[in-house]
């Protein structure tokens, strides 16, 4: 049953505890400056310096999952029909999180969001294709 579960609730669980932790909480305006606010520094070998920030992590890490997430997809279990289906409630939700909280009206939350909206989409598109593999139309003229 856990194969179930959309693993890109994962950045959005952190997304959420992140704005959770701002004062204001979901009606943070601030969110943005906050989250692009460099945690580091890494000196490159050219000589510039690349700063990295929470939305650069975040960001990151939600690609690395979103492709574990795509590879899920390819599976024709029964638990892949739930996974959908609970990949879309997270797509709803990430959108109403989007139009309606001012601390996720930042490009990383859209970001997310869009990853969340592929996860859906390839999720589908998958099983159709291979639905459509899978069945055997016989032509009895």
């Amino acid at each position: 049953m856990l194969a179930a579960i959309p693993l890109l609730i994962l950045p959005v669980v952190v997304y959420n505890l992140y704005a959770v932790s701002l004062p204001g909480m979901f009606g943070a305006a601030d969110a943005h400056e906050r989250l692009t606010t460099p945690l580091f520094t890494f000196h490159t070998a050219g000589g510039g310096d690349w700063p990295i920030s929470l939305s650069d992590l975040l960001l990151a890490g939600s690609l690395v999952v979103l492709f574990i997430e795509l590879l899920k997809s390819t599976t024709s279990r029964r638990a892949a029909i739930i996974n959908h289906a609970l990949s879309m409630m997270l797509f709803v939700l990430c959108l109403v999180e989007l139009l309606l909280a001012p601390a996720f009206a930042t490009s990383t939350w859209f970001l997310i969001t869009l990853m969340v909206l592929l996860d859906v989409l390839a999720g589908f598109i998958v099983t159709i294709a291979s639905a459509r593999r899978d069945v055997d139309f016989v032509d009895d003229r």
